[in-house]
């Protein structure tokens, strides 16, 4: 669990992190070690989802390597799937990482919202329901390694 006290926000309690995959932690599905390796460092304290609707079609070339469940979403409504997983597993303690459309509800739900722009860009309604936006899944999850980056992004 990750525990921080946001000046003007209040206390967070950091359960659970879910991440979209494609466009997200992968590029054009490839996993990079360097997000595997952020990944496995924060299993120790946070339980690990990756969802995702495996657009290129490498979610099994990839699933070993993740020290994650793993939820895969279907067309139609993936964004519905999404965020009622979100809420099934806890809003209220989760982080929530996406960069497309699909995953506006479910970063709207999460107590942590970040957006990722990377290489395959990013929704703008994305931007609009995060509380952070980060250029890349490395920078993402170094604020949840470094929580103080955290605390001095959201702090009011």
């Amino acid at each position: 669990m990750i525990n921080l006290d946001i000046p003007g926000r209040g206390i967070y309690q950091l359960k659970s992190l879910v991440l979209d995959m494609n466009g997200t932690i992968a590029f054009d599905g490839i996993i990079p070690e360097t997000v595997i390796g952020r990944l496995q460092k924060l299993s120790g304290g946070l339980e690990i989802y990756v969802i995702t609707a495996d657009t290129h079609g490498r979610l099994d070339s990839q699933r070993d390597k993740l020290p994650a469940g793993i939820q895969k979403v279907t067309p139609p409504g993936e964004g519905l799937q999404k965020a009622e997983f979100l809420e099934n597993l806890g809003a209220e303690t989760a982080v929530a990482i996406g960069n497309g459309a699909n995953d506006v509800a479910m970063l709207k739900l999460a107590k942590l919202a970040i957006a990722v722009i990377g290489g395959e860009g990013c929704s703008a309604e994305v931007l609009e329901a995060a509380d952070i936006i980060t250029k890349s899944p490395e920078d993402a999850l170094d604020l949840l390694l470094n929580t103080n980056r955290l605390i001095a992004t959201l702090r009011m």
